[in-house]
């Protein structure tokens, strides 16, 4: 595609810079051991023993997520808030006496841990008799999207999955403009008046180069649907990705290894993507033990990796920059960051070593590009070539990682074949 430098708005531009946020798949499907339900599932059937979303929140917090996306109500049909325009909810399950509202309560944990909230409102409703007539269902979804972005402050993501929904026009025009109305500052996933795009992909795995700007997204993982858009538009990459094999807690599945979680990181965050990794609550309302272990496993690698960096300082002349490091350092990983204020400008790009080895090189730079080295390399200084239509390099910095762990590079080229089980 030509490389075009559309400017991004600064919402979108701290979004790309908070990088990280955690997905939170939990419904009636957590009871019932399935992905997908048909929306015949009893509402009675939603009752957590032991719900702590606070728990959920710190989690999210403590692996470094600067917003969470909770599914308000997935493709089923049932709403983890009391909406006034079904019975499909949580008030008419047994949890909390049927007074409980989950939305709020994830909202009021995110405002405790200092999280922004997002939140996902599955288009496709397979329990809503409206479905079936758009004009009616049109203004059932916009009474619960106005529900959502009214009660519970402000939203920083609005989730609409493409799944079920291709060949199915919705009125976005008037759903953007209650967004605009009511979450003005709120980035709006893939669908309608989106502001961020999907991946293409549910193995959390972005490839080189991400482009910023776009003419096109797929809509779902699950028909060849694509949404092609009149204008090229700057839609950054979101990657979701679930901890386990599928997006709902099932009985016996295992968190993914901490090798390729490490291998999601590189290509999704350390390509200049965002990372949405879901952790499901089990049916107790609780994060899975050994989910949370693996997460705070995966935190603690992170840190290792990328706590304690070595800011360089950036001289650029044309499109050769200079990296004064303020002394020798020695590192194995790379971090460069591009100037995005005026779009996104660099095509290409290598990394050299004093002598003029190339220790590095990629296509695009974007919001970030991290690249993990083979061997360690010590350094006072490197020099950054740059291809594409004036391009900058706002910072640049090194980290040594030396003993932490190191993913697989095979698990991070591999796209594996998980796919959640469509029940």
């Amino acid at each position: 595609m030509d490389f075009l430098p559309l400017r991004p708005t600064p919402a979108q531009l701290t979004w790309q810079r908070d990088g990280l946020g955690v997905f939170f798949h939990v419904g009636v499907n957590t009871f019932a051991g399935v992905e997908w339900s048909d929306g015949t599932l009893p509402a009675s059937s939603f009752n957590p023993s032991d719900l702590d979303a606070d728990e959920w929140v710190r989690t999210a917090r403590d692996l470094g997520a600067r917003y969470v996306v909770l599914t308000a109500k997935h493709h089923d049909g049932f709403c983890l808030w009391p909406t006034a325009t079904t019975d499909y909810s949580v008030a008419s399950s047994p949890w909390r006496d049927g007074k409980g509202d989950l939305v709020a309560e994830v909202a009021d944990a995110a405002r405790r841990h200092g999280v922004k909230l997002g939140l996902y409102l599955s288009p496709w409703d397979r329990h809503a008799p409206e479905y079936d007539d758009p004009a009616r269902y049109d203004e059932f979804y916009l009474r619960q999207l106005r529900e959502l972005c009214t009660n519970y402050g402000e939203l920083y993501e609005l989730w609409f999955d493409g799944a079920g929904s291709a060949g199915r026009e919705y009125d976005w025009e008037s759903i953007g403009a209650l967004i605009d109305e009511l979450q003005p500052g709120a980035m709006v996933f893939n669908m309608g008046p989106a502001t961020i795009r999907w991946v293409g992909n549910e193995d959390g795995l972005a490839a080189d180069p991400v482009h910023y700007v776009t003419t096109s997204t797929d809509l779902n993982n699950y028909d060849e649907d694509v949404l092609e858009t009149a204008e090229a538009r700057y839609l950054p990459p979101e990657c979701d990705v679930s901890l386990r094999r599928g997006w709902f807690w099932q009985e016996g599945e295992e968190p993914k290894s901490l090798a390729h979680l490490l291998a999601i990181h590189d290509r999704s965050i350390g390509l200049g993507a965002n990372l949405l990794l879901n952790i499901p609550p089990d049916p107790r309302g609780r994060i899975d033990p050994e989910d949370a272990a693996r997460v705070a496993e995966f935190a603690a690698a992170l840190e290792a990796r990328f706590g304690s960096p070595t800011e360089g300082t950036v001289r650029q002349e044309g499109n050769s920059v200079r990296i004064d490091l303020g002394g020798e350092q020695t590192f194995d990983h790379i971090e460069l960051v591009e100037r995005l204020e005026d779009g996104q400008r660099v095509s290409a790009h290598r990394v050299l070593h004093e002598g003029g080895t190339v220790l590095a090189s990629g296509g695009t730079i974007g919001i970030r590009r991290i690249h993990r080295l083979e061997q360690p390399v010590r350094a006072a200084e490197l020099r950054v070539e740059l291809e594409g239509d004036s391009p900058v390099l706002e910072a640049a910095r090194v980290h040594d990682a030396t003993g932490a762990p190191v993913p697989d590079a095979d698990i991070a080229y591999r796209a594996t074949t998980e796919r959640p089980d469509a029940a």
